[in-house]
């Protein structure tokens, strides 16, 4: 019989786990749950952002259950990989126990891009945009992370 290789144990880390991470770790659960055990969390909290709910509920992953979280709460979860999804967690990154690889992937801060927005449409439309660009990156992780 086959040994079940072990699945990865990666973060995605931004400064206040509210959109950016949030949107990583429900697509690395729904895209790779066969090889991956995703988390998130920040530096900070600032509570779970509606917007980033609503347009993955749109592209049909829930997110609604997460909650914001620091790093130091997971502090006991030995990483594979933990992956700065902002410029400020990567320069705040804390030290993971063991020998976790960080990576660095940054995306823009989709309430920061909306901030001018007049219409709900112009709101959504940087959420969308950074939606899917996390996407794209977590269904290609592999091509990041070290052999």
């Amino acid at each position: 019989m086959a040994e079940t290789p072990e699945k990865l144990k990666i973060l995605f880390l931004c400064t206040g786990n509210s959109c950016r991470s949030q949107m990583a770790e429900g697509w690395a659960r729904a895209l790779l749950e066969d090889s991956v055990i995703a988390w998130s969390a920040g530096v900070e909290t600032h509570g779970l952002n509606k917007r980033a709910v609503q347009v993955m509920k749109e592209a049909g992953v829930d997110i609604s259950e997460h909650r914001s979280k620091l790093a130091d709460d997971l502090r006991d979860i030995r990483f594979d990989f933990v992956v700065t999804v902002c410029d400020n967690a990567r320069e705040s990154c804390p030290v993971f126990p063991g020998e976790a690889v960080i990576l660095h992937h940054g995306f823009e801060d989709p309430p920061f891009l909306a901030r001018s927005a007049s219409s709900e449409e112009e709101i959504l439309a940087p959420y969308h945009r950074v939606r899917d660009e996390i996407r794209d990156f977590v269904t290609n992780l592999h091509q990041y992370l070290p052999k």
